[in-house]
C-alpha cells in the first residue's frame, strides 16, 4: 500500500481514536433537577430509557411554564404555529419564549430550525428566549442557539425569569410539592 496513503488513513484514524478517549459523556451526568427531584426519578433510572424522560419531562416543563404564565403573566400569548411547527411555546409580551428540559442534540436539522426561527421572531420584533431547565447541555448546540439569535437561559436563572415576570415562585412551589408526587415503583 502507499505509504502516504497509509499515513493519511492513520492519521484520521488516530485523531478519531483520540477524540473518542476525549469524550466526555454528559448523559452520565448524576444531577438531579427540580422536576427528577419532584418524581423521585433517579439519574440511573433516566439513564435506563434516556429518550423517554428527557421527553415526558420536557413536556412536563413546557406545560408548568406555559400555565404560570398563563395565569399570572402580563401580555401572555400562546404559542406561535408555522406551518406544523411551533417556534416558540408562549409570548410574555415581546419575549417569544420555547420551553426545553435540555438540549443533547446536535443534529443538523434541529439548528437549522433554530437560527431559522431565530431570525424570523427577531425580524418580526421579538426577543427569542430559551428557558432551558437543565444546564447541562451540549455546548455546539447552545452555541448554534445564540447565533440564531436566542437568548439563552438555563437552570435557576429560568426560575428568576419566571418568578420576575409572573411573581410566583415556581421553583419554591416544586421544591415544596416534592414528596408528593413521587413515583411508586413495587
Amino acid at each position: 500500500m502507499d505509504s502516504d496513503l497509509t499515513l493519511e488513513i492513520k492519521t484520521i484514524l488516530s485523531n478519531y481514536s483520540q477524540s473518542f478517549s476525549d469524550k466526555s459523556y454528559s448523559e452520565e451526568n448524576n444531577d438531579v433537577d427540580v422536576l427528577m427531584a419532584l418524581f423521585g426519578i433517579t439519574p440511573e433510572l433516566k439513564r435506563e430509557n434516556r429518550q423517554y424522560w428527557g421527553r415526558e419531562l420536557g413536556m412536563c416543563w413546557q406545560l408548568l411554564v406555559n400555565k404560570v404564565c398563563e395565569l399570572r403573566g402580563a401580555d401572555y400569548s400562546p404559542a406561535l404555529k408555522i406551518e406544523k411547527d411551533e417556534p416558540t411555546d408562549l409570548f410574555l409580551g415581546q419575549d417569544a419564549i420555547d420551553t426545553k428540559y435540555r438540549i443533547g442534540s446536535g443534529d443538523s436539522g434541529t439548528l437549522k430550525k433554530f437560527k431559522k426561527y431565530g431570525e424570523l421572531l427577531k425580524s418580526k420584533g421579538y426577543r427569542p428566549l430559551l428557558l432551558i431547565l437543565r444546564s447541562d447541555n451540549l455546548p455546539a448546540a447552545i452555541t448554534a442557539c445564540k447565533v440564531g439569535g436566542w437568548e439563552i437561559i438555563t437552570g435557576d436563572k429560568c426560575f428568576e425569569y419566571i418568578r420576575d415576570h409572573t411573581g410566583f415562585d415556581l421553583l419554591a412551589y416544586l421544591i415544596a410539592l416534592t414528596n408528593e408526587f413521587k413515583i411508586n415503583r413495587v
